[in-house]
């Protein structure tokens, strides 16, 4: 029965594969250049979707989410993130290279593995890769890293980070996280609020910003001293 379908629908399949090989080189121009007029265009204009956010959509899941200039956020919100996910993030080209050198001696000492990626990757494949972890998309997402390092500032990565981060099933960026966790605009976090959201960045559908266990005030301890002691290495997320 499978071969029987196969065979109806052969012709059309060797006509589509006689279709791609004549026009090949049209495909991959389109596949080079989409993705670098997007990020010309998200210079300025906000990204209406992420590969993730439709990906999940299919699969079934709400989608929430409210485009918020970062001109009009708490400074302290990606002052968080930056003690959060990337320290190093006014002082690298998009990937921090000393972060993957410790990352691979702590792996070759037996230590576990850990991430190693910037908000700059993040943002690189968030907004223009799909999700997945295979060797061709960590490959393209150092190429997408560095296109965007060279085109957007760093305020604009960040911007761009806080819109798009997922932080629960459905939930995408600061505004409807607040929304979500907190019943209030991001504009009207408390300190606490916001360290609270940043915690659960590492797992935001499986972790929640509200729980009493210990290891959320480990976090905001940990993000209120990091925050402190990053005072003077942020100013690029300044607009």
């Amino acid at each position: 029965m499978n071969f029987w379908r196969l065979n109806i629908y052969k012709p059309w399949l060797v006509k589509l594969g006689h279709t791609l090989a004549q026009h090949w080189k049209l495909l991959m121009t389109l596949l080079v250049l989409t993705p670098a007029l997007l990020a010309v265009a998200y210079i300025w204009v906000p990204v209406p979707a992420t590969p993730l956010m439709v990906w999940r959509v299919m699969q079934g899941e709400g989608w929430h989410r409210t485009w918020v200039p970062l001109e009009k956020l708490p400074k302290v919100i990606p002052q968080a993130v930056i003690a959060s996910e990337d320290n190093a993030f006014c002082q690298h080209n998009g990937v921090d290279w000393g972060a993957v050198k410790d990352v691979y001696e702590e792996w070759q000492a037996g230590e576990g593995l850990r991430g190693a990626s910037t908000i700059s990757m993040q943002v690189a494949r968030n907004v223009f890769l799909w999700p997945g972890q295979d060797p061709i998309r960590k490959g393209l997402e150092l190429v997408v890293t560095y296109g965007i390092e060279s085109l957007w500032s760093k305020a604009r990565i960040m911007e761009i980070y806080l819109n798009v981060a997922e932080w629960g099933p459905g939930v995408y960026g600061i505004e409807a996280a607040a929304q979500h966790h907190f019943g209030k605009s991001a504009k009207r976090l408390t300190r606490e609020e916001v360290f609270r959201l940043v915690s659960i960045l590492p797992s935001p559908r499986h972790w929640r910003p509200t729980s009493q266990r210990r290891w959320i005030y480990r976090n905001i301890n940990r993000l209120q001293r990091r925050v402190g002691q990053l005072q003077g290495e942020m100013g690029c997320i300044s607009r």
